[in-house]
């Protein structure tokens, strides 16, 4: 598992807590979220629209604009180099993009410990992790494959003859992912016959067309397939199922011990001040206090990871070792 700190759902007495105690600075303040919300807050996404980077922002901006902490939300697709045109145009613009914060998730450190671009979150000012993403695998709605165990059975007779599809390159988080479930499952992680797509919109249209058999992606973005009766979820990679589709098994009632859980959060422009970047952190901290965070949240199947700051970085640091380790045990790195 990548991520091995807590993440939580809240429950009505944390979530009543955190809005008392909200509402309480506001009063003492004589504020209302109104009055003391942000300017604006410009979303980058590093990729196309659809995905799981793109739901993140868009996410976070409707609880942020609804519940009245940030007055202005705008939004940036900004896809290219895995990631690293986006990176690379926050840093390049930096003192052009003061009100900008760009999402990113765990494909920031892959991309950086490989190489795919020169940047790391070093060069970025982190502001905070906000939410976990599980993992999934889905296939057509007239697919053979019923159940996951069934596309294992045939990996295990004939590798070649699974084709695992990503919105993104070899050596990526969905090969990553589907790399750690088969090995669990007792096959060779190095033969997963992985096809890259540039982008998960490609990759959706190569799993319809059946170019490919399964689809490796997020599950906020398959509930979102599975929602619209194009696909069929076959597995996710929670530790347990998933309220916002209790139907779909999880690998470790398979019998496959394997987990993941995909980090999501937002960085800055480098050199801001300590106060844009408390201001930023502030918001998305009253964000989870909120009814319309929670309605975002349930309906894309997130869970809460919040870690602001330095806490952020700590994190950031802890994921290159633990992510390096797994590449390099599956052959990704040297």
């Amino acid at each position: 598992m990548f991520i091995t700190s807590s993440l939580r759902k809240p429950n009505s007495r944390t979530r009543t807590g955190l809005m008392a105690a909200v509402l309480t600075t506001c009063l003492t303040a004589g504020a209302s979220f109104n009055v003391s919300a942000l300017e604006s807050i410009h979303f980058l996404v590093p990729g196309g629209a659809g995905g799981g980077w793109d739901s993140t922002a868009r996410g976070t901006g409707e609880a942020l604009s609804k519940s009245g902490l940030v007055s202005t939300i705008s939004y940036e697709n900004m896809s290219g180099g895995g990631g690293g045109k986006a990176i690379a145009h926050l840093i390049e613009t930096a003192t052009q993009k003061q009100d900008t914060l760009m999402v990113n998730s765990t494909p920031i450190v892959i991309r950086s410990l490989s190489k795919v671009f020169p940047q790391s979150f070093r060069d970025l000012t982190p502001i905070a992790a906000t939410i976990g993403d599980f993992g999934a695998f889905i296939v057509r709605n007239d697919s053979k494959y019923t159940s996951f165990t069934q596309v294992v059975e045939d990996f295990k007779k004939d590798n070649r003859s699974v084709k695992i599809s990503g919105g993104s390159a070899r050596g990526s988080m969905d090969h990553l992912v589907a790399a750690m479930a088969f090995k669990a499952a007792g096959g060779d992680p190095s033969k997963v016959r992985y096809v890259a797509y540039d982008g998960g919109s490609e990759a959706m249209a190569g799993l319809l067309s059946g170019e490919t058999e399964v689809l490796s992606t997020g599950f906020s973005e398959a509930l979102t397939l599975s929602a619209a009766g194009e696909v069929r979820i076959l597995v996710m990679t929670g530790d347990e199922r998933n309220e916002a589709d209790v139907n779909v098994p999880t690998l470790k009632e398979l019998g496959y011990d394997a987990s993941f859980v995909n980090w999501r959060g937002f960085f800055a422009a480098p050199g801001i001040s300590e106060t844009q970047k408390n201001e930023f952190i502030d918001s998305l901290e009253k964000m989870y206090a909120t009814d319309e965070w929670e309605a975002v949240r349930a309906r894309n199947g997130w869970v809460e990871s919040f870690k602001p700051g330095p806490q952020f970085v700590s994190f950031l640091e802890q994921q290159e070792q633990v992510i390096g380790d797994l590449m390099r045990e599956l052959g990704f790195l040297k």
